[in-house]
Parts: structure tokens; sequence; C-alpha cells
């Protein structure tokens, strides 16, 4: 299976999507006012303690007091209210917790109000970000993530992944942990650090230790609401979680990220640098490798699955809700059971895809079609398991119910992605009519030769309607070749499909659009009053 990661930088972000052998498998907008990430470090100030709630509200800039519940101030929460004070007023702390002294645990049925006082500074990391109407949830028990490890200040316990079920192998990971890890610092070792040498992991741990450093020299001098420490982008974030033997293309357009992604792959991976490239091409990034299409296809309501299947995808405050139905499923199965369950084990797939791509949280509840067999229900069970495994999102999966239904709770951490799919027409701008289609063509012609002739430019290029580009440059001796023999200048075509058919965009030498006049679209020999056409209702 091959894996490509094609980032695509926009003016408010970048657009981040993962294909699995072309197909999208996930999707996601970074966008550049976006200041609350998960795994940001704040230096927070309590606003208010809620006993009733066992809880806090910790101000870390945003707009909604964060939340910080008793359970997430860890076991520790008092040897760093102390590390964070004593940074903050001696001078000449070191950043390492060498010799730190820890103070006692608190007690895991305690009070907040025990432990934090309004207007007390705590150090604090974001482990979901801001949705809907809620402010990030925070916790205090800090995690800096690498690419083979997780280390935990503040502890001196290495725990092992449990999809690592090697015995020999967990031993020898620990072993090698316990050798190389800083004193009081605890260690989480990932899935992917299965195999490695130890001068990989302690590369990744030097990694990890400097960024804490770093950090702690900024917390002597912040200020409340300053951020920390920062996670790292979301495209490189991925990078770092999945980047593996499968991947055979990482595709970037802005070439201030491509350098900043090279230098982060060079530094974690530098056996899979050659494997990214700067996209320098004049179509669109995502028009290029047929993203756009996806994203059109896959965020709707209603999505189509392999066979004539499709599924229905509703949102309520509380939960997801997924409808499975066979539509014009062809039944070439030899009865009604099989049918069933060939439309389930196809939707299974494409339920779990979903769930990736939207970023789908909390409570999903998919009701697939009804099926009578036992064995046929734990068979789609199956599939959905066995493809959720694909997640990198904590999730658990119910048996299909007597009712058909499927319960699946999936880690939320950051609000959906949402695409709205249905469109306001850009030729009739909602209104229902437009101008005679047919006219398209004289417009085109008409401002080309206006630009040529009269402005002298050198070069042009249009972006047209897919329908448009083919009328210009199919044939033998196409139209675009007889303008060429007309202007003696070679014009461009380039099809777009986010357009209209009567609409098209004219583009300089320099890549600028020319802004078009009527006096230079005004077609030649038709008649003043333009034939308004009724659009189908």
């Amino acid at each position: 299976m091959s894996n490509e990661l094609i980032i695509n930088s926009t003016q408010d972000g970048e657009r981040i999507a993962l294909l699995q052998d072309k197909r999208l498998v996930e999707f996601h907008h970074e966008r550049n006012d976006t200041n609350y990430t998960v795994g940001d470090i704040f230096l927070g100030t309590v606003k208010k303690v809620m006993p009733g709630l066992n809880a806090a509200f910790i101000d870390i800039g945003y707009q909604k007091d964060a939340f910080l519940h008793y359970h997430d101030l860890g076991e520790h929460i008092k040897s760093l209210n102390k590390f964070v004070k004593t940074t903050q007023t001696q001078k000449n702390i070191p950043a390492r917790l060498n010799g730190f002294k820890f103070e006692p645990e608190i007690d895991k049925t305690g009070k907040i109000g025990d432990v934090l006082k309004k207007g007390q500074q705590v150090l604090v990391q974001i482990v979901k970000e801001p949705i809907s109407t809620k402010g990030p949830r925070l916790s205090c028990e800090l995690s800096l993530a690498g690419r083979y490890l997780v280390l935990v200040p503040f502890s001196n316990t290495v725990s092992v992944s449990k999809k690592i079920v090697s015995k020999e192998e967990r031993q020898r990971l620990k072993r090698l942990i316990m050798s190389i890890k800083p004193e009081n610092f605890g260690v989480i070792i990932r899935t992917v650090a299965e195999g490695k040498e130890v001068a990989e992991l302690d590369k990744d741990m030097r990694s990890m230790v400097a960024n804490w450093d770093e950090g702690t020299r900024v917390l002597r001098t912040a200020k409340e609401r300053d951020k920390v420490i920062g996670e790292l982008g979301r495209s490189s974030s991925i990078l770092r979680d999945i980047l593996n033997e499968s991947f055979d293309s990482i595709v970037v357009d802005s070439p201030q990220l491509y350098e900043e992604i090279k230098t982060y792959i060079d530094k974690i991976a530098p056996d899979k640098a050659r494997i990214l490239k700067h996209y320098t091409g004049k179509v669109k990034t995502f028009e290029h490798f047929g993203i756009e299409k996806q994203l059109k296809s896959l965020f709707g309501k209603t999505v189509s699955i392999p066979g004539g299947g499709y599924l229905i995808i509703e949102h309520t405050e509380a939960l997801h809700v997924i409808d499975v139905n066979s539509g014009n499923k062809s039944n070439s199965e030899t009865d009604q059971e099989a049918t069933a369950l060939s439309v389930n084990m196809t939707a299974a797939r494409e339920v779990v895809r979903q769930l990736r791509l939207r970023d789908l949280g909390g409570i999903i509840v998919t009701d697939f079609i009804d099926m009578k067999s036992a064995e046929n229900r734990q068979k789609v069970f199956d599939v959905v398991k066995e493809e959720m495994r694909k997640d990198r999102s904590k999730s658990t999966v119910l048996p299909i119910s007597k009712f058909g239904l499927m319960q699946i709770t999936r880690q939320r951490v950051r609000p959906e992605q949402n695409i709205v799919t249905g469109e306001v027409c850009p030729s009739c701008g909602g209104t229902g009519k437009i101008t005679a289609s047919i006219l398209v063509t004289d417009q085109i012609e008409s401002a080309i030769d206006d630009l040529i002739t009269v402005q002298n430019q050198k070069e042009i290029t249009l972006y047209v309607h897919p329908f448009v580009y083919s009328y210009y440059t199919k044939g033998l001796v196409s139209k675009q070749l007889k303008m060429y023999f007309k202007y003696y200048k070679w014009i461009k075509f380039v099809q777009d499909t986010s357009l209209g058919i009567t609409d098209f965009r004219v583009l300089d030498e320099r890549g600028e659009e020319i802004e078009l006049h009527a006096t230079n679209m005004e077609p030649n020999n038709i008649p003043e009053k333009l034939v308004e056409v009724e659009t189908a209702q």
C-alpha cells in the first residue's frame, strides 16, 4: 500500500491530504489563526475553582477559559507547581530535574480546592482543542512526543506500548531506555520503536530533552497566557506519527514549508529526504492530484460506496448517526442475506474511512442493513475492527446489536472537519438565471483579441470550465492552434472544475489575474439585448 502526503498552502493556512493508493483517507486544515493545538504547553492562571465539578477554569488566552479536572492534575502536580515557582523566582536553576526533590503525591480522590487556588499560576498542556462553545481541555500531566518515545517529566516510570507483543523486545527496549533516560523523567515507548537501535532512540530522546530545556528557559521570563512549549505543526506531527517505509511521496507547494519539512525529515529520517518533492505546476495542487474532486464527493450528507450502495451521515449535539442503504445494488447474490452482507462489508470500510476523513469523535451509531445470521454480523464487526487499527485516534467498537446497530466511540481532540459541498451556482449566483451560455466562447475570444492586439500582452493563460477547455483544445486542428496562427502567440488553456461553464479567468505572464471589463468582453456582432435563459429548477 502506497502512502502520499499532499500539502497545499493557502492564504488562511495549510490543507493536508493523506492518500492511500490514491484514495483520500485523512484531511486536515491547519489554519494560521489557530494558536491552541493539542500538545501546546501554556503558563495559565486559575480563574475559578469549582468544587461541585471538582475542576478549575484556567485562563490561557483563549476567549473562553480552559477546563482542568482534578483527575487531569496528575499525581505529581505539587512537584510541577514547585518547579514552576522555583524556576521563575530563583536564578541559575538547571533546566534538568537532576537532584530535584519531589513533593508528596496528591490523593486520587481529593478535592481541587486543596491543590489549586484562584490567581495561582500553573503549567498546563492542551489535550483537546476548543470545540463548539467549549474552551480547550487541559492536563497537568505534561508529555513531549517524539518519533519513537514520549518524554514524561516528574516521573521515573518506563512503559511500553501494548501493541509491542514480544516479551523479549519489550524487555530489550525497557533496558535500553533505562540506560539513557535523564533522572526524574519517565518515558513511554511508542509502537514504532520496535526493532530500533539504541542510537536512533537516543537521538529522539536528546531532541525531546532539548525541547524541555528550551521550554524551561522560556518559563523563567514567561508571563501568564504565554506559550512555553509549542507542538509541531500539523504537517510535521503527521510525519512524526506515521512516516514509515510505505511512504513513497510527500508533495509540498510552498517553498517555505518545503524547507521546514525538509529540515524536519533530515532530523528524524534522513533516508526519507528523497521522497520530498516541491510542486511548482500551474494547475492547482489538489486539482492536479485529484483531491478536490474526492473532497466534494466525500463530505456531503450522502456518500456513495462502491457497488451501488450509499451512506447517509447526520450529526447531532450528542452523537453522529450513519445509515447504510443498499441503493441500486445489483442483486447478483443468491438471496437477500447475501446482498445485505455484501453491502455491509463494503459500507464498513467506508464508514471507518469517513471517521478518519471528517475526524468524527464522541459516539458514532451506524445502522447497517439487517442481517439474520450472527456469523454475518460478526464478519462485519471484524472488518470494522481491522480497519480501525489503521486509525491513530483511540476508539472502542461494540458488536452489532440485534437491532442492526453498531456503536463506536472515538477520541475527539479537535473539531471535526466539515466541508460544505453544496454550492451557490457559479453561473447564476443563486438566481436561477444565466446569460446564454452559447456566448461564453464569443466573450473569451473578444477578451483574447483585446488583450493581445490592444493591450499587447506577451503571454496569457485562461482558466476555464472543462467543457470549454475541450472545445478549444481537442481536435487535429484545434481552435487553440488556429489562435496561434492568427496572433502568432500561444494561448494556454487550463481546466478548472471550480468554475461555472460561463466563467473564466485570465492570468498574465507573471501569473497575476487580469481584471476584465465589459469593454474587452463584449462579443462581436452580438445584439445588445442578451437573451436570459431559465435554468432548470
